[in-house]
């Protein structure tokens, strides 16, 4: 078990974040960037190649954080790798300590740095989760060869938040349950009547008492961040009021950080929600440090 299981498992809410890793060949700007979080979040997500861009690989990134006492979550995306890479990735990983997975697509490479580069997708983010269940419970590769020491996996899937329909049943989310998910961290959710009105109809689903729920929260830099956020993050809402503060604010960074923090202690209040995830793509981590912080 890894301490972000065990803190789902037993329902105390959880505080994940997000580290891009350096385009370095060192590994000390990784660490110091984590620093800034040791004691705060329960563990932290190092991004594998987001947007496309290449950066020092989330494989060896996580490795380094787990050899320096942190809990990774390693994000595997489909788009770089086939079966058998990711079949020796996820066996390498577990052999460095890094036991959390949240398994992703990927964005398509013309989006990127490289724009040149083939994308793989070999197996899709479901296919990878049910990979990584069979490394852990049936102790075989696919091709039925025998894992010695098989990896214990804490396997997550990425989701949608949405304020649901009278209609709506979480399908996509049961899908992904199926395939091997025990925890989900979202897209970002600024709107905390949305938030309790999704989580609210999980609970009534059944949801909640199968998988731990991460919602997506962030610092927002500026109203011009957050206008850019809503035209262009797919399912992505950050209400006016919220954006007219960070207009009027005279700190628009602080008041970023203030309002991350507000959404942190409204979502602790949340029947059924296990926790948040936290994203900073456009700030360092000391600005997910000081939400996490005004919000104790």
């Amino acid at each position: 078990m890894t301490a972000l299981s065990d803190r789902i498992k037993n329902k105390q809410f959880a505080i994940t974040a997000e580290i891009v890793p350096p385009v370095a060949g060192s590994g000390e700007l990784l660490l110091a960037e984590a620093e800034h979080l040791r004691g705060l979040v329960d563990a932290i997500n190092v991004t594998d190649g987001a947007g496309a861009n290449t950066t020092m690989s989330s494989f060896a990134a996580s490795a380094i954080l787990a050899g320096r006492g942190f809990e990774p979550v390693l994000q595997i995306t489909c788009r770089d790798r086939n079966r058998i890479a990711l079949t020796a990735d996820l066996l390498g990983a577990a052999a460095q300590g890094s036991y959390n997975l949240l398994a992703l697509m990927g964005d398509d490479p013309a989006k990127g740095d490289q724009p040149e580069a083939t994308a793989v997708f070999d197996l899709n983010s479901r296919e990878v989760m049910e990979l990584a269940r069979m490394l852990r419970d049936d102790a075989v590769l696919p091709s039925g060869k025998a894992v010695t020491s098989p990896p214990q996996f804490y396997i997550g899937a990425a989701d949608m938040p949405l304020d649901p329909p009278d209609d709506w049943k979480p399908v996509a989310l049961q899908s992904k349950i199926d395939s091997g998910a025990q925890f989900t961290q979202t897209q970002f959710c600024f709107e905390p009547d949305v938030a309790r009105r999704f989580i609210g109809r999980l609970n009534d689903a059944g949801i909640t008492e199968q998988v731990g729920i991460l919602l997506g929260i962030g610092p927002i830099v500026s109203a011009k961040s957050a206008r850019w956020m809503n035209k262009n993050l797919y399912g992505v809402t950050i209400p006016e009021q919220t954006i007219k503060r960070l207009e009027d604010a005279k700190d628009a960074k602080a008041e970023g950080r203030l309002i991350c923090a507000e959404l942190i202690q409204q979502y602790r209040e949340i029947p059924g929600l296990a926790g948040v995830h936290i994203m900073a793509p456009a700030q360092k981590p000391d600005a997910i440090a000081d939400a996490i912080n005004l919000a104790s």
